[in-house]
């Protein structure tokens, strides 16, 4: 059932969720001169009018409907502004907008004295603002306004201790990786995020104007409606091309592999820019646009577009995978959260990608969708949590932190609860749930690369186990450090944060425990209103018993049901074999600290192994290598063999020439009328010889 209102009614509580933030970003600045803490309540306000706003939302999603609303925009090309709230994006817009109130209210406490929190109030509900733009907008092109609007405050935040700092820097100072420095200042890391992002950006814009060249539209209604564009462009061989190119601006803003060496360095922003960019804005955007055009080109099926969902599944597993390695090695305890986002993203990506794959369509894309949820409460819990750490520390390292149980007990208990979900602790937690929901899509999609894309599932669900409980055991077991005992001398003593910083954190972290303890019926109703949504919207029925009565998408039958209480054995005993395996190594070696993991500098190979992840596969040397130092020195070579020698040796030349052949028609100039009247003469004897030659 589809509701179309006009811009009165509850359409306007829609404009308002993206409208609401921009207001506020363009008065936060006079608002300030009333002073600091009305400036902070005003931040903090908008950001909840806004998610209010998102709340009264919910109940059109359960119902299934939606309202889609336009008004005039570019006439000339027939153009208009409109925003949609259908079942999906009514989710995310909540989702985005409950947790940035969160992160805000967390911002009160942690950016607490900040002498440039104007211009962090700004750019945060800028943020916000831009990402709720991404998820309401019906059209391709308002989506990549967002677009650009969160890759600027993305640049601006994550530089936003723009003075360079030793003590913002991330990465160890003084290691280098084939020549290149492995740590980065907020100026160079922002640039970083701007220029790498910017690259994916380029991709998607020639995406969005190569289907607009055949459709005459970036509206999502109407690219499913009329489909006569979809079929010039097959028959030109392009439409999974238009496709892919989309899903590059995904890999760009996600960080998905090989353009996600930028997502590392983001690190050096507040903590609270980190859990926003995370968990609410900015790498979840790629996922979203996938979600949103997943299934307009699943309903191409006819088209075949299926390479399109092998190259989001691959992309995804080979992320997944890439980044879940170099989060075991690393000493910095908001880069193993960096790598973290960057894998489990990558989870995303590969359930709706092996969704277009698969003989159901409905059960990829839930699972992949339902993780992002998951992952979006969890992370957010880990990110606050690392920093009422790194505020009490001091220090980003974990190795300078051990013990801290006893002295921040609140953190600790609701970090364990949100790292739980993120090793994907069996049945308790929502990320076991989700995780678990994307194995079985894998299995049961009936892929003919299923094993493979799920055994990289497996492996990585147990480097995540590992690195989540090694996170915990460096952080709050063991004893403490010597930089701890050395602050404690100082005369700083270790305390737990102020209340405005740990509840935050803590609501989030309850929630995944809550949303893991009623997994099956959460996951259920999820699954149903998705299910209606893609069927309403795509006419992409669910395959339920081997039939899909009246879907108008071509589907491949199952093999029978192979799930038990709807859970497939084969993923379920996966994800707690799993679990168990990584969480118990972690145990070993970082809680209980019964075997010292020093012991892999004893042995050349696992030392070299270590040193490999640690250096980050080398790729970002190759991207420095290869994107910057290479193109330099072939522009030096371009500038002092060609500019130098060739064309600075023409331009002399050029100009000798014309004063020599200046001086020999000046000669001729001599002012005296008889020799004029002489060479005209001579001239008209010699054009009359010619013409009675």
């Amino acid at each position: 059932m589809v509701e179309i209102f006009g811009f009165g009614g509850m359409a306007i509580n829609v404009w308002l969720v993206w409208i609401l933030p921009f207001v506020g970003a363009a008065i936060i600045a006079g608002v300030a001169r009333k002073g600091n803490r009305v400036r902070d309540y005003t931040a903090v306000g908008f950001a909840l009018a806004s998610a209010i706003s998102a709340a009264t939302l919910i109940p059109l999603a359960l119902a299934g409907s939606e309202i889609h609303n336009q008004v005039s925009w570019i006439s000339t090309l027939a153009l208009k502004a409109g925003i949609l709230a259908d079942p999906l994006s009514v989710i995310m817009t909540n989702l985005v907008a409950w947790i940035s109130f969160l992160i805000f209210v967390y911002s009160t406490g942690y950016m607490h004295g900040d002498r440039d929190l104007t211009r962090y109030w700004f750019f945060m509900l800028f943020f916000i603002g831009s990402m709720q733009l991404i998820v309401l907008s019906d059209n391709l092109l308002m989506v990549f306004f967002g677009w650009e609007g969160v890759g600027l405050a993305s640049y601006a935040l994550i530089g936003f201790w723009y003075q360079d700092k030793k003590k913002d820097f991330v990465g160890k100072e003084g290691h280098r990786a084939g020549g290149i420095a492995m740590w980065a200042s907020p100026t160079h890391a922002g640039m970083k995020a701007f220029l790498q992002t910017r690259a994916g950006d380029t991709m998607m814009l020639a995406g969005m104007f190569l289907i607009f060249m055949y459709s005459g539209t970036f509206g999502f209604k109407e690219l499913i409606q009329n489909q006569a564009w979809a079929t010039q462009m097959a028959h030109q061989n392009l439409l999974v091309p238009a496709a892919v190119l989309l899903f590059g601006g995904a890999i760009g803003k996600s960080a998905q592999f090989p353009l996600n060496e930028w997502l590392l360095e983001a690190m050096t922003g507040p903590t609270a820019v980190s859990a926003l960019i995370h968990a609410a804005t900015m790498v979840k955007a790629g996922v979203f646009l996938v979600a949103r055009i997943g299934p307009l080109f699943f309903a191409l099926a006819a088209f075949g577009v299926t390479q399109f969902f092998e190259v989001v599944a691959w992309v995804g597993a080979i992320t997944a995978f890439l980044l879940a390695t170099q989060a075991l090695v690393n000493p910095e305890i908001k880069k193993v959260l960096a790598y973290s986002t960057g894998s489990q993203i990558g989870y995303m990506m590969m359930g709706l990608g092996i969704a277009g794959l698969s003989t159901n369509f409905v059960d990829g894309y839930t699972a992949g969708f339902f993780h992002l949820m998951s992952h979006a409460m969890f992370k957010a819990s880990l990110f606050m949590g690392a920093g009422a750490l790194l505020h009490t520390v001091g220090s980003r390292f974990m190795t300078d932190m051990g013990g801290l149980r006893k002295y921040m007990k609140k953190t600790y208990l609701f970090m364990l609860l949100a790292s739980l979900s993120l090793a994907g602790a069996p049945l308790i937690t929502s990320g076991f749930w989700s995780k678990d929901a994307i194995f079985a899509a894998v299995l049961e999609s009936g892929y003919k690369y299923s094993w493979p894309l799920f055994g990289i599932a497996v492996v990585v669900a147990i480097m995540t186990a590992f690195y989540t409980f090694r996170m915990i055991g460096m952080a709050f077991f063991g004893k403490q450090t010597k930089h701890l005992e050395e602050m404690q001398q100082r005369g700083h003593h270790l305390h737990e944060v102020r209340a405005s910083m740990w509840i935050p954190f803590a609501i989030l972290s309850v929630a995944t425990i809550i949303i893991g303890l009623v997994g099956f019926v959460f996951e259920a109703q999820i699954h149903h209103v998705l299910g209606e949504y893609l069927s309403n919207s795509f006419g992409i029925k669910e395959i339920i018993g081997g039939n899909a009565a009246g879907s108008s998408v071509i589907h491949i039958t199952p093999e029978g049901d192979k799930t038990y209480f709807g859970l497939n054995p084969i993923a379920a005993v996966a994800s707690v074999g799993a679990f168990g395996i990584g969480a118990i190594l972690g145990f070993i070696f970082y809680i209980a600290r019964k075997v010292d993991p020093e012991i892999i500098s004893k042995n050349i190979l696992t030392r070299s192994i270590w040193k490999f992840l640690y250096s980050r596969w080398y790729l970002n040397t190759a991207l420095y290598w290869g994107g910057v130092i290479g193109p330099v020195a072939i522009y030096r070579m371009i500038w002092k063999y060609f500019e130098s020698t060739i064309v600075d040796g023409i331009n002399p030349a050029f100009q000798y020439s014309m004063t020599y052949f200046s001086k020999v028609i000046r000669s001729g100039q001599t002012g005296i009328t008889q020799t004029y009247i002489f060479v005209f003469g001579v001239g008209i004897m010699i054009i009359m010889m010619l013409l009675f030659l």
